[in-house]
C-alpha cells in the first residue's frame, strides 16, 4: 500500500454517516484518491417469511432510500473536491459481492464501519466484518470511532517470536502498510510487540530444551534484542517502540487505549478449527480499539 489511488468504503445502510465515512472522506481529500462507495443490503431476520410481493416492496424501498442518500452524498463530496462513485446491491451473501467488486475495481484500502455482533451470534453466523478479515485480499480498515478524521497515531503490531517465512513476510507487510498509512495521514508511527511470559510460550519458541528461570530471561532478552533490531531497521525511534509482556490481544488493546492510538495495524491469517471460532488477534481487538487495519500475508 503505497500512495493511495483508490479507496473503497463499504457503507452500512443502518449507519450511513458513520466514523468510517468521515475517515474515508478525509483520506480521499488528503491523498486525492478516488472514493468508491458500496452500500450493502439484503434480507435479514424473518423477512424471508413474508409474502414475495412484500419482500419485493422492501427491496425496492431500500434501493430508493439509498439512491436518494447517495445523490446528496455525491454533491457533498464533489464540493470538497473528492471524486467518488457509488453502487448499491442487495444480496444474501454480501461478502461475495464485495469480493467480486474488488476484482473489477481493486482498492488500495477497504474501509468499513465496525458492526458489533455478540459472541453467541458469531459462534453460529460469521459477521461480515469477520468474513472480510479472513478473506479480503487488500488492507482492511475497520473503524469503530474516529476522534480524529485523519489519524495522528498509528501502531504497527508485530510478532517476532516466529521466524517462519510466512510470519516474517507478514511482519514486514504490517510495518510497510502502517508506514505508508501514517505518512499519508501525517501521523506518528509506533511499533508494538506483546509477548507472553510463560513457560509454554518460550518452550514453543525455543524447542525441546530444559526450562529454567535463567533461560526465560535469556530468551526474553534475545526477543527484545530482535525487536529493537527490527525497529532500528525500519527507522522507528526508541521512544516509539513498545515491547510489552502479556497476552497479545489484551496487551495490544490496553496499549492502544492508554496511548490513544487512532489505528492499530495487525496481521491476520486463515484460521482453522477452534482457532476459527475463537478468532485471531485482529478479531479479538476489533471491538475494543478505535480502529484497526488488518493485513494478510503478501502473495508470493
Amino acid at each position: 500500500m503505497s500512495a493511495q489511488q483508490r479507496l473503497l468504503l463499504i457503507s452500512d445502510p443502518d449507519q450511513p454517516q458513520s466514523p468510517a465515512f468521515d475517515r474515508a472522506a478525509a483520506l480521499a481529500e488528503a491523498t486525492g484518491a478516488t472514493l468508491d462507495i458500496l452500500v450493502c443490503g439484503g434480507p435479514s431476520g424473518t423477512l424471508w417469511l413474508l409474502d414475495e410481493n412484500i419482500r419485493d416492496q422492501v427491496r425496492a424501498a431500500f434501493f430508493e432510500r439509498q439512491h436518494a442518500w447517495l445523490d446528496n452524498l455525491g454533491e457533498h463530496l464533489r464540493a470538497r473536491g473528492i471524486q467518488a462513485t457509488a453502487e448499491t446491491f442487495w444480496a444474501d451473501k454480501p461478502e461475495l459481492e464485495v469480493l467480486r467488486f474488488l476484482k473489477t475495481k481493486p482498492a488500495d484500502l477497504v474501509i468499513k464501519p465496525t458492526r458489533h455482533e455478540f459472541l453467541l451470534k458469531r459462534a453460529f453466523i460469521t459477521p461480515l466484518d469477520w468474513q472480510l478479515l479472513r478473506n479480503c485480499p487488500m488492507p482492511l480498515h475497520l473503524v469503530s470511532t474516529a476522534e480524529h478524521r485523519l489519524p495522528r497515531k498509528v501502531a504497527a503490531a508485530v510478532d517476532l517470536s516466529r521466524t517462519d517465512a510466512e510470519s516474517t513476510a507478514l511482519n514486514e507487510h504490517i510495518v510497510s502498510v502502517a508506514e505508508d498509512f501514517a505518512l499519508q495521514c501525517g501521523a506518528k508511527l509506533h511499533l508494538v510487540m506483546a509477548y507472553e511470559q510463560s513457560q509454554s510460550f518460550f518452550a514453543y519458541a525455543a524447542g525441546p530444551v530444559g526450562w529454567t528461570e535463567a533461560l526465560q530471561e535469556q530468551l526474553t532478552g534475545n526477543l527484545h534484542s530482535t525487536f529493537n533490531q527490527f525497529a532500528e531497521r525500519r527507522g522507528v525511534p526508541g521512544h516509539r517502540r513498545h515491547f510489552l509482556p502479556g497476552v497479545p490481544a489484551k496487551i495490544i488493546t490496553e496499549f492502544a487505549v492508554r496511548e490513544e492510538m487512532d489505528v492499530v495495524v495487525v496481521g491476520t491469517l486463515t484460521r482453522k478449527g477452534l482457532d476459527k471460532v475463537l478468532g485471531s488477534t485482529a478479531e479479538q481487538v476489533l471491538y475494543k480499539v478505535p480502529s484497526i487495519i488488518a493485513v494478510r500475508p503478501p502473495e508470493a
